[in-house]
């Protein structure tokens, strides 16, 4: 099948019909859905068929369907874990939200779980040790560190690991190596009171300057750039 060169083609954010969502099959020309491969299909639904993954897809719709709209992120977490067996939960939380996941894990323990949860800046290593430019101090000399909160976690056998205001690219790192299965609860957001939604919703007005030539679209890929000190 001819695929369209993935730069130039339209995708599930240009879609105006969502026919997805039900049955009657009146999809797009450009909808992925239409336009993968059989093959590739066929390897999703295999995939599906792990029994850790069947459970899990089972977990999470059942849990959507018996909360929706009433539970809070932090109950359809729960309830999943529940649903899933789960009796032991990491928390990978970021060191400026160590209070918060404190309450957090408060909760999962009054819900029967043991809960291990881990600073980013578990291990406390120099960011200069890891290749970090020296200017990057100025907001904490020591770099966080979510490759040994999940190696840290994988030995203690967490069953379900969330992800708690981890950096963007940290949390990255924190999914690639833990061997649970990841959610996250709280999207780390500086600015907006970690709502990172939110801008989006301004963008016709206090945030239509994320759609202008902008800094970002000055910063260049690391191997690119002279080291910066």
């Amino acid at each position: 099948m001819d695929r369209p060169v993935f730069a130039a083609s339209l995708s599930c954010a240009d879609c105006g019909v969502k026919a997805c969502k039900g049955r009657e099959n009146r999809f797009p020309p450009f909808c992925p859905t239409a336009q993968s491969e059989e093959r590739l299909r066929a390897d999703a639904l295999r995939l599906f068929e792990e029994p850790a993954v069947k459970k899990l897809t089972i977990a999470s719709a059942e849990a959507e369907a018996d909360g929706y709209g009433r539970w809070c992120r932090v109950e359809d977490t729960i309830a999943v874990a529940k649903k899933m067996g789960v009796t032991r939960i990491g928390v990978a939380s970021c060191l400026g939200l160590l209070k918060d996941a404190a309450l957090l894990t408060k909760v999962l323990r009054a819900h029967g779980f043991t809960v291990c949860t881990l600073s980013c800046k578990i291990g406390a290593v120099p960011k200069t040790e890891l290749g970090i430019p020296a200017y990057c101090d100025r907001y904490g000399c020591n770099a966080c560190n979510p490759i040994l909160q999940a190696l840290y976690l994988n030995e203690q056998e967490t069953q379900f690991n969330i992800a708690f205001g981890l950096c963007v690219g940290h949390d990255s790192l924190f999914y690639r190596y833990s061997n649970a299965f990841c959610t996250t609860l709280v999207a780390k957001d500086r600015v907006t009171g970690h709502n990172p939604i939110a801008p989006l919703h301004m963008l016709d007005n206090y945030y239509k300057k994320l759609l202008q030539p902008s800094e970002l679209d000055e910063i260049q890929e690391i191997s690119d750039r002279n080291d910066r000190t």
